[in-house]
Formats: C-alpha cells, structure tokens, sequence
C-alpha cells in the first residue's frame, strides 16, 4: 500500500521529501502495486507542449491491481456493497473473489464481441454494479472506457461516442431514480438515429424488463451474451501510460473535452490520496454518493477504494427518496464510516429540517467529506453537527476531473479542519497561487490564481483527439505550471481557500470579490436556502453583484427580505460586496452532477438572451425561462 501519513511530524517530513526529492517520493507510492515489468526511470516532463510520462516503462493493469493481487489472502473480503433505489429492494454484496469472477465473465463477453486494447466504450448506465463490472472490465483488457452520465441528452451522447469514435455503447433499459423511470434505452436509439456512425453494438442490461424498441443487427442483452462465459480471463498487459479511460467535462467553448488518464499514474495516485484523505482502515465500510458518470465516482467509488482492499459502497438513488432520512439511513444500516458527498446534498438535505437526522445512529462515521464546490460556512457547520457529531472530521476536498484525484484537503487526525478552507496540498502537491503576470505569491494572507508547479501522476495526458487543446485551456496561461482556472486565498497559515472559477471572481470597483464568498454570506440569512451570485456590466463599478435566491416560506419575498441580505453581506463581507441586485428564484439551473450553471446566470443577468446556449442537458432546462422572464 501507499505510504499512510500517521501523524502531523510525519505529513511535514513526507511534505518535506515530496518537494525535496519528488521521483523518490513517488517511487515509494508505486512501488507498493504490481507491476509486469518495472519502470526504468520515475517521470519525465515538461509542461510547454505539454508532455508528462509517469513509470516510464512500466507494465501493469490496474483491473489487476483492483482485484487479482487481493484474492489470495481476502478472496471472501467484501468488495462491494450495492444498494437499490427502493429500499424495499434487496442489496448485494460482492466478495473480491465474486466480483473478480463477474469482471472476467464481462471481459470475456467483450472480447467475443470484437471489443480489444485500444477499442472505446461508452457507458450510459444507471448506478447499478454492471456498471461498475463493465468499466473494470474494459481495464482488464485494455479498452478505454468512457462513462456518460445516464441523464445527459440524446445528442450530447451522440457528441462524445462521436468523438470518441466509440465501438460499442452499453446501457441499461430503464434507469430507476427516485420516482422516476427514465427510458435510457430511448436515448441511445435516438443517440443513434443522429449519428453514432462507429458503434457497432449496443450491449442491454435488462435493470426493470419494461418495454423497449430493438434491433437484432445492433442490439444484444447483457445477460445472453454473459452465458456460459468463463470466469477467468487473462489481463492485458498495459504501459504505464497506456489510456484508461475518457471523462468528458465541460468547456467554455461549449464542446466538451474528453480527459483522458492513464493505468500507471492514475492507479497510483487514487490509491494513495484514498488511504491518506480518508484514513481508510481494513474493514471499514466506505461510501461515496457520488455518480460513476463523474470523475468523484470513478476515483472514489470504484478505483481507489478497490486498490485499497476497501469495502465500497455503490448507492443507485437520490438523497431525499423515499424521504429525507435515507442518506442517514444507510449509514446507519451499513455502519458506514467514511462518508463523501456533495455540498448541493448537504444543503438540500439541511432545507429539509433537522428531523429527518434524528434518530439515526451515526456515530460508526469517523470521516465526512465534501466534493464538487467550496462548502459554504453554514452548510459546514450544519454537517459537522448532525453528521459529524462533532467527532467526525470534515474533509473539504479540492480537485478536478483533470486532476484525477484530490489535490488539497485537511487529513483527519493530522491536520485541522477549518471552515470554508480546502487546508493544505496533500504531499506531492505542489500548488502555488501566482499573480496575473505569473509571479508566485509567497506571502500568506494573499490571494491569487491556483496553479499546480509540478507534476503529479494522475494529471491529465491529453484531451482526446485534440492535444493543442489540452495545451491552451491548461498550459499556455502561465509558462511551467497547471492553471487550474480557479481563484485561491491562503490565511495566516497557509490553509488554502478555492473561491471559484477565475470567471467566478467579480470585479467591482478594482475590488475581487469572489462569488463563494458573497454566496457563503447571503446563506446566512435564514430564509436563504440556496444562492447564486454572477457578475453583471455595471456602468459605475465597471461590474456589479447580481444574486439569484432560493428562500423558505410561504409569505411573499419582499424589499424587506433583499434588505435583510443586504446588511448580512454588508455585515459578513464589507459594503463592497453588498449585491446590486437580488431576484428570488424557484430553483437555479443545474447539470445532473449538481454543479449551478452560473455561465447561464451571467447571461441573464447581462440581458443577453440570445447567448443562452443549448439547455436541453440541464437537470432542470425548463427552470432558465422562468428566470430570462423574471429577470431584474
């Protein structure tokens, strides 16, 4: 296993030695997994083109690391625990030894299919173990996996098998979610009817057995074809820089990027920020809400627990179905004790009133962690007091799809934990905030854009197809480092605070404000439930703070309720930061992984309803009329 940080003399020295000698460091974190045939030479690099090679040499799988090294010793270990989402249902339980039986049936099924090393598939899963099956068997063969969040539009499917020249899409035929079935059969036939040209199959897991359109040529069930399939299957043996996977994420320019990460690095670095974020111990029961169609769900649902020997937990629902308790109650049925989530849950969950915590034990957690977004103050102290008891340590962890795992996060038991702060880089992490000209800001109590000076072996390689891109959107703005695109403070220790997208930070006045603070502040307002706050051309302050409101209760929202904001912010903030002008709003635009659509919200907010972009892949599209409608 990775070297564990045990105490904080022992995260200073390992600190120390990262940066002091990075390729030893590093050496000593591979060194622990199976390799083939042994690297020649640590890493080799340069960011300018860029062009970064971990374990140069190296032969592996990372499938094989998953399961087939733990067999021998703890076959019968619990490798992953399924819950449905009707918890009337039956869970399942997958020991190592099944779960690596279920794997080779699945990669043999791929291979009789035509499906070798270097071949894409696209997954468009639910949240059942299928999914989790197929992408490890992708890996064990070497087929580049590429997951697709079960939610998306028919053409934004149809975009990236596109690009990523996909040989086969696996699927379910309905995806159960809360109270909904969704036709996800529907959306890839219609994904195929607009292009698809390089698919070949359509492999059906058959997740509900209700009605859906065929065809013979294309279309063929999981079960049928994983019938009499041998349950041993050789792995592909891989270069350490051999691609694992494509994780499609977002762009400014509207067409997504395809990340694309690899067997050697990436296996060591999930491994090794899994066991240190999270102080996992042998037969502790982990869980992680997140989708697998997120990169949070492929590091830490799948990959870094499963290196670990961990016990994973792989939930199919939603927080609030069938109510607000069953987050709480998985814990408790489980006895989980490390649980990750997302700050848009917690808040959800918090709005919904402290009665559906009571009465669940809780006390098995030991570590709470946090993803996706800076938590705001009130949400932090809210789960730290009803989840955490105040015992369970807060992780509030700072990454990127781009990063492949967590870059910055406290340590629990080893470092502090502190409100609205990410903490410290873990060990191997060199992260600096630098100037606009690039200029490295040393002092703390600064603040500067978060840029990465080093490199790290889950970094990302290339977006696929497309490596100038890669260069220009993560290399070219400050020569030698990673832009992360995020704004960054430290206080006066050197904690680090992300407080958003660069094109989330405001300038009014001269003055950077950014949008996580002003948001952090109108939430402490007690009617606030959630808030969104963009910048917006102001004819004075050059730009002006525009804040979109979910409240509580029934009566009407009133001067009095923007007055009472106002003097929160003024109060929390300073009069600089005091929003310009606030519209109460039913619901704020999401994408399906929670994430505000504030690039939408900025559009509105500058009246410019031409520039909207397509919606239809929001989780609630119907939601952006209402607001263009209502806008101030």
């Amino acid at each position: 296993m990775p070297t564990r940080i045990k105490n904080l003399e022992h995260y200073q020295a390992l600190c120390k030695k990262a940066i002091d000698d990075p390729t030893s460091f590093w050496d000593e974190q591979a060194k622990s997994f199976h390799w083939f045939e042994p690297y020649t030479e640590v890493l080799q690099w340069e960011f300018d083109t860029p062009d970064v090679k971990w374990f140069i040499e190296g032969k592996t799988n990372i499938c094989y690391n998953c399961l087939d090294v733990h067999l021998e010793d703890h076959g019968d270990d619990t490798a992953l625990i399924w819950e449905p989402n009707d918890p009337t249902e039956a869970f399942k339980k997958f020991s190592y030894d099944e779960l690596h039986k279920a794997v080779c049936k699945t990669a043999n099924a791929l291979k009789a299919m035509d499906i070798s090393k270097g071949d894409r598939v696209v997954f468009y899963m639910p949240m059942v173990p299928e999914l989790a099956i197929g992408i490890l068997a992708c890996a064990r063969i070497g087929a580049i996996h590429s997951v697709v969040f079960a939610g998306f539009s028919a053409q934004a499917l149809a975009d990236r098998v596109d690009d990523a020249q996909a040989k086969m899409i696996i699927c379910s035929d309905y995806n159960e979610r809360g109270e909904k079935s969704i036709p996800v059969k529907a959306i890839v036939d219609e994904a195929m009817d607009i292009s698809c040209n390089s698919v070949s199959h359509v492999l059906v897991h058959k997740n509900t057995g209700n009605p859906i359109n065929w065809s013979d040529d294309v279309d063929k069930w999981w079960h049928e074809k994983m019938d009499n399939m041998p349950t041993e299957c050789p792995v592909e043996i891989m270069d350490s820089e051999d691609p694992l996977f494509i994780l499609y994420t977002s762009g400014s320019t509207g067409k997504p990027k395809g990340v694309v990460h690899t067997h050697g690095g990436y296996m060591v670095y999930t491994a090794y920020s899994f066991q240190n974020v999270f102080q996992y111990e042998p037969g502790d029961i982990y869980w992680c809400t997140a989708d697998i169609g997120w990169i949070t769900g492929h590091s830490y649902i799948v990959y870094g627990p499963l290196l670990s020997r961990a016990t994973t937990i792989m939930f199919e629902g939603v927080p609030s179905y069938p109510d607000a308790s069953r987050f709480w109650n998985i814990v408790e049925k489980y006895k989980v004790n490390q649980f990750y989530t997302a700050p848009t849950a917690i808040r959800a969950l918090m709005a919904c009133g402290d009665e559906w915590t009571e009465g669940h034990d809780l006390t098995s957690l030991k570590v709470i962690g946090s993803v996706g977004e800076p938590i705001n103050e009130e949400a932090w102290h809210w789960y730290n007091e009803k989840i955490g008891c105040f015992k369970a340590p807060i992780v509030d962890t700072w990454w990127q799809t781009e990063t492949g795992g967590i870059m910055i996060s406290s340590i629990p038991g080893v470092t502090d934990c502190k409100p609205t702060y990410a903490a410290y880089p873990l060990p191997g992490v060199q992260a600096v905030l630098v100037d606009p000209s690039g200029e490295e800001i040393r002092e703390y109590n600064s603040e500067g854009l978060l840029c990465i000076s080093f490199p790290w072996p889950s970094m990302i390689r290339t977006t696929y197809g497309d490596h100038e891109r890669c260069k220009q959107v993560y290399f070219s703005a400050f020569e030698g480092k990673y832009f992360t695109g995020d704004g960054a403070r430290t206080d006066s220790e050197g904690r680090i605070r992300v407080i958003g997208r660069v094109d989330d930070v405001i300038n009014v006045s001269g003055h950077r404000i950014g949008t996580a603070e002003v948001e952090n502040a109108i939430n402490a307002h007690p009617r606030v439930i959630e808030s969104a706050v963009v910048g917006y051309p102001h004819e004075i302050k050059g730009q002006g703070i525009y804040a979109y409101l979910i409240c509580s209760g029934d009566s009407e929202l009133d001067d009095t309720v923007r007055n009472e904001v106002i003097e929160v912010v003024r109060r929390e903030i300073g009069p600089i930061a005091k929003p310009d002008k606030i519209q109460f709003v039913p619901a704020l635009p999401k994408t399906r992984s929670g994430k505000i659509m504030r690039r939408i919200l900025r559009k509105i907010a500058a009246k410019e309803f031409d520039q909207l972009g397509d919606v239809s892949t929001l989780l609630n599209p119907q939601i952006v009329a209402v607001i263009k409608e209502n806008a101030l």
